[in-house]
């Protein structure tokens, strides 16, 4: 199996940990604002990008002042970020991006809503979020599997009584 990166996994699996955070992360979110036009980002000068960016970003060259002020920000974001990677890093990038192209769009659609939904948490709730998952990461396979069963199978009864018992249980761990 092709490796992901944690926050792909997190994504895909969509595990509700037990937690507050995880239970507003799942929650639907409700249809988002429109941005103010006073924050978008201001347009990014292709002259002002340096040359390492520019011939990463050629494609873009002729349509770069058609190009709406936040996907110019978010490509020379990208473009930095691509170029600041050694080959084994930019190897893993190129395999989960075909991984994600490989999704369904329905799925690349429920994923792309999920974290923005975690975006929208508080910090605190973010590292909770954050935490649990690292916990269920460590678990052997075959726990994983019988937890994400067992929580799939579960009434929303039995859900909110394994929250409980997540929040009884984290309270015990902390001093």
């Amino acid at each position: 199996m092709k490796q992901l990166s944690a926050w792909t996994l997190l994504l895909f699996l969509g595990l509700p940990l037990g937690s507050a955070a995880v239970r507003a992360a799942a929650a639907p979110a409700p249809a988002p604002a429109p941005a103010p036009a006073a924050s978008a980002p201001a347009p990014l000068a292709w002259s002002a990008l340096p040359a390492d960016q520019q011939k990463l970003l050629h494609r873009y060259a002729g349509d770069w002042d058609s190009l709406p002020s936040a996907r110019q920000q978010a490509l020379a974001r990208g473009s930095r970020r691509w170029l600041a990677m050694n080959p084994d890093e930019r190897a893993r990038a190129r395999a989960r991006f075909q991984t994600w192209q490989s999704l369904p769009e329905e799925r690349r659609e429920l994923i792309r809503r999920r974290w923005e939904r975690f975006q929208q948490l508080d910090p605190a709730a973010q590292a909770l979020v954050r935490e649990n998952f690292r916990a269920f990461a460590q678990l052997p396979p075959w726990k994983r599997q019988m937890l994400r069963r067992r929580w799939l199978e579960a009434t929303p009864q039995e859900r909110a009584l394994m929250r409980a018992r997540a929040r009884e249980h984290r309270k015990l761990q902390r001093p």
